[in-house]
């Protein structure tokens, strides 16, 4: 798991598209340009001008026992698991302005997501493996929030490296927005402890 503290990797992530390459290059382990512009319906040149970009602050790197001969560009991410430091990320020069964008993007896109999920499915959807909504309330210690946040990555790394393996039958991409948190307050409500 690779920790970035960089503010401009924050500015190459919050870029929608970026951001939707890092997803693609997850969840296939390695593609090429082209592939990138399919799975996006973006142009094959726009794409490999985002993965250089992402290269420039190394994120992906080219894969070379990927490429058919030393002409074939594949790309790889350089770590499966992005982790931001927010922390050390605001204490960098131009890093609080950079954090700030990013952290309007990624809840836009929570938003999003969470939208997404919420809309009633046509009448012609009937998998129920389309949309997956769940919400779960524990009562835990510090140490049991850290394993199961463990655990949850180690499902979904499993998950990933499935997906990654060749099969017969055609792969959808999925989002899997996972949070694991203290409860917070009430929307809009005042904390009655914190009043006294």
């Amino acid at each position: 798991m690779a920790t970035y503290d960089d503010p401009r990797i924050l500015r190459a992530i919050a870029h929608p598209t970026r951001n939707r390459v890092l997803h693609e290059l997850s969840a296939a382990g390695s593609l090429r340009a082209a592939d990138v512009a399919q799975r996006t319906g973006i142009p094959a040149n726009q794409a490999s001008f985002h993965l250089r970009q992402l290269a420039k602050y190394g994120l992906v790197e080219v894969d070379p026992d990927a490429g058919r001969d030393k002409r074939d560009r594949v790309w790889r991410l350089t770590d499966d698991d992005i982790t931001i430091s927010p922390r050390d990320m605001v204490q960098q020069p131009g890093g609080e302005a950079a954090y700030t964008v990013f952290q309007r993007s990624s809840v836009a896109w929570g938003h999003h997501l969470v939208d997404e999920a919420f809309k009633v499915p046509p009448e012609t959807e009937d998998d129920p493996a389309k949309r997956y909504v769940s919400e779960s309330s524990l009562r835990l210690t510090s140490d049991e929030a850290v394993q199961l946040q463990q655990e949850l990555t180690q499902v979904v790394a499993r998950y990933r490296e499935t997906g990654r393996q060749p099969s017969g039958e055609e792969r959808d991409l999925y989002s899997v927005y996972q949070i694991v948190q203290p409860m917070p307050d009430l929307a809009g409500e005042v904390d009655p402890e914190a009043a006294t």
